[in-house]
């Protein structure tokens, strides 16, 4: 039912705020404290209130669709009520609602709300959305898995295990569900005496005479059934989403964390299956999450989705859209699926390596820095490798444009990068092409000087290498790659670090004997921790850059 948001920011203090046109599914990711819990409490405070709360701080404006003449007769029909025996309706009114929101009304204002819903949008809210709103998080997910009243068959069925129990088809795509994810069949138990609560069985129930009687077959069959209060949290959080949005048909659904408790594979099938059940063109789904399997179900539910990323920094906050089309994109290139880029979504930070060894290095040399010297420390970054200095700039990218501060890390043999290998990481990270062929240039002198004084850029010592002025000139060029978050290693290779340690620069053995004479316990005499110099400076450097509100190579 909602059309578009427009939030109250946008990708920079000066851009413009960030209103998107809404899909099915729309997903909410960042770092932690960035807002995404508190949108969807704003997101359901205005779908209940018809406005925004004058305490809102990231919402600004939601508008509605409008349904077609078929679609309101439905609705109105669908939540037009019955009176109850000896019930008075005045004349000319009915009552409209839902479970505990129902109103005496005008028998003409559902058709007028429903018409007009962003000019009539606080009745609009309050007699129709509000109740249509669902809201899961940690704490309410919690009591729906406990026993209800399974109520007057013969009324409108009062809670969502009435519902499930009431239409078959209904719990029947419960049924399936739950089992393809445990191996155990959902049923709903009616034998305690006008309670109804969730088992789960090893045995799929002989039709509703056996799951729905009360005979002694039936308290048998229960009896054998686990109750869901005695399943992990897991299976309760995952069977408790799902029989919510299925029994109420939401037309707003707002998940928290919803992969809270989830073992990865689950929070894959979960995000797939809501996102499926989502694709009805008039609900809309709305998640905040840390997961990126998750997210990773989401995607290859086919369900249209938006990712918006928020952030919030120095009592500033940031949203920048990955719109459908973008996220398509993304998970056609197999490096991008294979290295992790969607779980960059949720850190502040991403550093690119070249290979394995290079991240796991730059890894532990950081951990040691949050330890021992937090100011040159890089807090809440994600470490990922490409494979191989060439294809760093397609990882950097994307997460640029998502507004990610990302920064590739080559050898100094970035030096050889000719033509398009040069040109799309000056463009990844957003280098002005003004700048493109001067800084080749230089590049490609300094690289024929390497090879006319006859040195191994990597094994010979990097630029100290090099003649006196050609020495300034690297560390001129790579001062000005620096700005822009592209950092190389200017005494050659990752293996040259903390060479006082004097392990040998072999490829196939180096990360294991670096970490070796590093050491695995601080509180050892040759632990090595942070000093002034070398990698240790190196990624300070790294940190500074990805502090600075300022950098440049992030677009706005």
């Amino acid at each position: 039912m909602i059309k578009s948001i427009e939030l109250q920011f946008g990708s920079h203090p000066e851009s413009q705020n960030l209103s998107f046109e809404t899909t099915p599914v729309t997903i909410f990711v960042g770092p932690n404290n960035s807002g995404k819990s508190k949108l969807l409490t704003e997101i359901q405070e205005y779908c209940s209130n018809g406005d925004k709360n004058q305490n809102s701080k990231l919402i600004d404006t939601l508008s509605f669709l409008v349904l077609d003449k078929s679609e309101r007769l439905k609705e109105i029909e669908k939540f037009t009520i019955k009176p109850k025996p000896g019930q008075i309706v005045a004349q000319g009114q009915i009552l409209f609602g839902g479970r505990e929101h129902i109103a005496q009304i005008n028998e003409d204002l559902p058709e007028r709300f429903l018409s007009f819903p962003n000019s009539e949008v606080y009745i609009f809210c309050r007699h129709y959305l509000s109740f249509k709103t669902l809201k899961l998080d940690a704490l309410n997910r919690i009591w729906l898995v406990n026993q209800q009243e399974l109520g007057d068959l013969q009324q409108a069925p009062a809670n969502d295990l009435a519902v499930i129990f009431k239409d078959d088809k209904k719990r029947h795509e419960v049924r399936r569900i739950i089992y393809d994810a445990f191996g155990l069949y959902f049923v709903l138990d009616p034998t305690n005496g006008g309670q109804v609560r969730i088992r789960l069985s090893k045995i799929e129930p002989r039709g509703e005479y056996q799951e729905k009687g009360l005979h002694k077959e039936a308290i048998e069959f229960h009896r054998n059934a686990l109750d869901i209060s005695l399943a992990s949290d897991g299976v309760k959080a995952f069977t408790v989403i799902i029989t919510s949005i299925i029994a109420g048909e939401p037309k707003v659904t707002l998940l928290d964390e919803p992969e809270a408790f989830l073992h990865p594979s689950l929070s894959f099938k979960l995000g797939k299956e809501i996102a499926t059940s989502a694709k009805n063109e008039l609900n809309r789904l709305f998640v905040s999450t840390h997961s990126s399997n998750f997210l990773m179900g989401c995607i290859q539910s086919g369900a249209p989705i938006n990712i918006a990323r928020l952030t919030y920094s120095n009592e500033v906050g940031t949203a920048r859209l990955l719109d459908n089309e973008k996220i398509a994109s993304l998970m056609k290139d197999p490096l991008l699926r294979s290295t992790g880029v969607l779980s960059a979504l949720f850190y502040n930070y991403v550093v690119v390596t070249e290979g394995d060894s290079d991240r796991a290095f730059y890894q532990e040399v950081n951990e040691r820095l949050i330890q021992f010297s937090p100011d040159r420390a890089i807090q809440d970054c994600l470490f990922i490798n490409a494979v191989g200095k060439d294809s760093i700039w397609k990882i950097v990218q994307p997460l640029r444009e998502m507004g990610i501060p990302t920064v590739g890390v080559y050898d100094i043999d970035i030096l050889k990068n000719e033509g398009n290998n040069w040109t799309n990481a000056l463009k990844a990270s957003h280098i002005p092409e003004i700048s493109h062929q001067s800084l080749g240039q230089i590049r490609s002198r300094l690289k024929n000087k390497f090879d006319e004084i006859g040195k191994n850029m990597k094994k010979d010592g990097g630029i100290s290498a090099l003649p006196s002025s050609e020495k300034e000139a690297a560390d001129n060029l790579f001062n000005q790659l620096e700005v822009y978050g592209i950092f190389a290693v200017r005494n050659g290779e990752v293996e040259h670090w903390l060479s006082d340690l004097e392990v040998e620069a072999n490829k196939s053995n180096w990360l294991a004997k670096i970490f070796e004479r590093m050491g695995a316990n601080p509180d050892d005499q040759d632990y090595v921790k942070p000093t002034k110099g070398d990698v240790w400076d190196f990624l300070g450097r790294i940190s500074t850059w990805m502090k600075n509100e300022n950098r440049k190579g992030i677009p706005r």
